[in-house]
């Protein structure tokens, strides 16, 4: 079911006067004559504010087919980045083109599953996923790739691989197929995916995802990643779970310390964390991971993270929350 509006949106009829409204700051325009009080919109979070804008263009234009990070926001797929525009797939023989702030795609609608959900057209959440990891940063392709796994535990990556190589056209295929062949239903937040990608561009070997360290269910304890020659278990955590919002932070960290001392008890020689700012921060997260032992196995990947350190300026939703 696709995402709701996460705000009331209005039309100018359901307003007394929208004009007056807007100079008093009471709304906001979001979209083509679609308003939303002021008030809310302050409260939205930056994604939030994209979800409302594809669902104020829905209320003009409810036949349109969403595409890219529009089809993903509504099928709650973590998108990277904020502010992206409105995009469109369009009939055939159209024109591309972007005016104001939605992107009008032309791309043969034989090539894309078109879903109809809750009277919302959208490509499905496959199409969704190839299009993204063909047409952005392969670490934004594979935020994506893992979360359309993870939200159909019984899809797996190769149909995502062969949906690629069937595609007609080749625009972005070869792009395309690192993150796809990478994809993983088990990394359980976008956090975990960016850190997944850097791990590797670094050089380091490539871990074991949600390990069971101790009694399975019975006072052991589930690891975001786990490198067995080096019984070292990683934590992709972000500070937002130690920031408040999420409870008090001194428990969180209370529960941390205990968590991480039953991981050593049953088997880990250590536990590695590390946060939004080591993965975007240079080399941070490479030194960190040294420091307990890990050895890279290949050359960096300077390139690819030259251009994550650049798009990570931009969080991606639920990047620091693990979401299922």
């Amino acid at each position: 079911m696709p995402s709701d509006a996460p705000i009331p949106l209005l039309r100018p009829s359901a307003l007394t006067h929208s004009t007056r409204s807007v100079r008093r700051g009471e709304i906001l325009l979001v979209g083509r004559g679609v308003y939303a009080p002021q008030e809310e919109w302050n409260a939205l979070t930056a994604w939030e504010r994209d979800l409302a804008r594809v669902h104020a263009h829905l209320l003009v234009a409810p036949h349109d087919v969403l595409c890219l990070e529009s089809a993903a926001l509504l099928w709650g797929l973590p998108t990277v980045g904020t502010g992206h525009p409105v995009h469109v797939l369009a009939s055939d023989g159209a024109t591309s083109r972007r005016s104001g702030n939605v992107v009008v795609h032309t791309s043969a609608h034989d090539d894309r599953v078109i879903e109809e959900v809750a009277g919302v057209r959208l490509t499905s959440q496959a199409d969704t996923c190839v299009d993204i990891a063909r047409s952005r940063h392969p670490a934004a392709g594979l935020v994506v790739a893992d979360a359309t796994l993870r939200s159909d535990p019984a899809s797996r990556a190769m149909s995502l691989v062969t949906l690629n190589e069937e595609r007609a056209s080749g625009r972005g295929r070869r792009a395309a197929r690192w993150a796809l062949a990478r994809a993983d239903g088990r990394a359980e937040s976008a956090f975990e995916s960016l850190s997944r990608a850097a791990i590797e561009w670094w050089g380091f070997p490539r871990p074991d995802l949600q390990h069971w360290i101790g009694p399975e269910g019975r006072g052991g304890d589930r690891t975001d990643m786990w490198w067995p020659a080096q019984s070292l278990a990683g934590e992709a955590d972000g500070h937002a779970k130690y920031d408040g919002r999420f409870g008090d932070p001194l428990s969180a960290l209370r529960a941390q310390d205990e968590r991480d001392r039953r991981l050593r008890r049953h088997g880990a020689r250590a536990v590695a964390h590390w946060s939004w700012e080591d993965v975007a921060d240079g080399e941070a997260l490479r030194t960190l991971l040294m420091s307990f032992g890990l050895v890279p196995e290949s050359p960096p990947d300077l390139a690819r993270l030259a251009t994550l350190r650049a798009m990570l300026r931009s969080r991606p939703r639920g990047a620091e929350t693990a979401r299922t």
